[in-house]
């Protein structure tokens, strides 16, 4: 087992270079089965959920060929339906874009219910709505989910969400693709990686339309072919090393993005008090020494991401006053509220609220990541905090940050990886960073 060992109270200084979108990517990896032919993606990040689609991938009889680090082409001519390797597909949430994707090339499929994160209930129940409008079968039973197109191919429905939803979304597209007619997605979502998924498809040959509207039409195709395409930057990682300059009293080029993605975040940061410039494929985030405090509440695109309210509340601890968060999308995001108390945080949480007494200084202690968002969150606080700080379950953040540590200690940060095996021989070994 491996944990983060930092040493804080050092301000982050330089430029750091945006990976792909890991929510883009986690799609796009299983729409590439629906492609028939050898499609090329580019600026892949290097996580643990891309390796693991990947894995699956070829299971299914992909040819994955690595071009170099972030470039990949992907060969599905040959691809068959059989079991996916379940003990990968249970450890992702991605894992149910594969519902769409298998339904779209094989008439049928069989996942397991979505892994990943466990920060409150998360539902399947409008892909299932989306894929039984689109006329297929489907059976959830004993964790996995069966479903199949009775007369081998979906046919274009009609589908009103009752909740905006990225993931259904997401699905019901891939789904929709190369079905029969028109599908129209009404209350969609509208993220960023939604439009990314929407292109890579069309530069295959699909016909979808209104990707980034709460109205999406498909117009269903044959097949797909062969063809290059390159992800869109994350903009979680973006928000994070935003966030992460804030906090520390930085100053941070973030390179490789796309400023529209980040308005949110950099709206967010500005009324703390931080100064965010934005060129035309970077952004500058800098301290002014004195962080005010926000009142945050999640919503989805263009509303304050989720995915970067840990890192927020991180960043409001270091604030003067009284700042409110508000949850706006998860039931139980607030878990690694506990691990900043070990630190010190004063914070109060009733619900989907939040209420943080920022202006204490943190001393750095044992945590852990309880989730991918919340481990980022608690390597922010290790950085800003005084003394040692140690995170464990270190897994959730390899999940979405590419090189996490290399690219922290590049910009001056005091962390290592450490390996800490049962017996406590070699707890202090120091496992070397490419």
């Amino acid at each position: 087992m491996e944990k983060y060992v930092i040493n804080g109270g050092k301000p982050l200084q330089g430029e750091v270079e945006i990976s792909g979108a890991k929510n883009a990517a986690v799609a796009i990896i299983p729409a590439a089965l629906m492609v028939d032919g050898v499609c090329r993606i580019e600026n892949i990040p290097e996580i643990s959920d891309t390796d693991m689609l990947l894995t699956i991938l070829t299971h299914l009889g992909a040819k994955v060929r690595l071009i170099n680090r972030s470039t990949i082409e992907i060969d599905s001519r040959e691809v068959r339906f059989c079991d996916a390797p379940f003990d990968l597909m249970r450890k992702i949430r991605a894992s149910y874009y594969l519902i769409g994707a298998m339904l779209s090339r094989f008439g049928h499929a069989k996942t397991t219910m979505p892994g990943g994160c466990n920060f409150g209930v998360r539902p399947i129940d409008q892909h299932i709505k989306g894929m039984t409008a689109l006329g297929a079968d489907i059976d959830v039973r004993n964790g996995f989910v069966y479903a199949d197109a009775p007369d081998g191919r979906l046919h274009g429905a009609k589908i009103y969400l009752d909740k905006v939803s990225v993931g259904a979304t997401m699905n019901i597209i891939l789904a929709a693709t190369m079905a029969s007619g028109r599908t129209i997605i009404e209350n969609a979502a509208r993220e960023p990686h939604i439009v990314d998924l929407a292109n890579f498809l069309n530069s295959m040959g699909a016909d979808v339309r209104g990707a980034g509207t709460d109205t999406i039409k498909i117009n269903g195709v044959e097949k797909l072919h062969g063809g290059s395409y390159s992800i869109i930057p994350d903009q979680i990682e973006a928000g994070t090393y935003m966030v992460a300059a804030a906090a520390t009293g930085g100053e941070i080029l973030v390179k490789n993005v796309i400023p529209k993605h980040l308005e949110c975040i950099s709206a967010k940061l500005r009324e703390t008090g931080t100064i965010v410039q934005e060129y035309e494929d970077s952004v500058l985030v800098k301290s002014n020494g004195n962080l005010r405090k926000a009142n945050v509440k999640t919503l989805p695109y263009p509303g304050f991401p989720t995915d970067m309210q840990p890192q927020m509340g991180t960043l409001l601890c270091m604030a003067n006053g009284t700042s409110v968060i508000t949850e706006g999308i998860y039931d139980n995001r607030f878990k690694y509220v506990n691990e900043l108390r070990k630190m010190g945080a004063d914070i109060q949480v009733d619900g989907r609220i939040a209420i943080i007494e920022g202006g204490n200084a943190l001393t750095g202690a044992p945590v852990m990541a309880c989730d991918l968002r919340a481990g980022a969150a608690m390597v922010i606080a290790g950085l800003c905090a005084s003394g040692t700080t140690e995170i464990e379950d270190i897994h959730f953040i390899e999940r979405g940050y590419e090189n996490f540590v290399g690219k922290l200690r590049a910009l001056g940060a005091d962390i290592s990886i450490i390996d800490f095996p049962d017996d406590t021989e070699n707890a202090d070994k120091v496992i070397s960073i490419g």
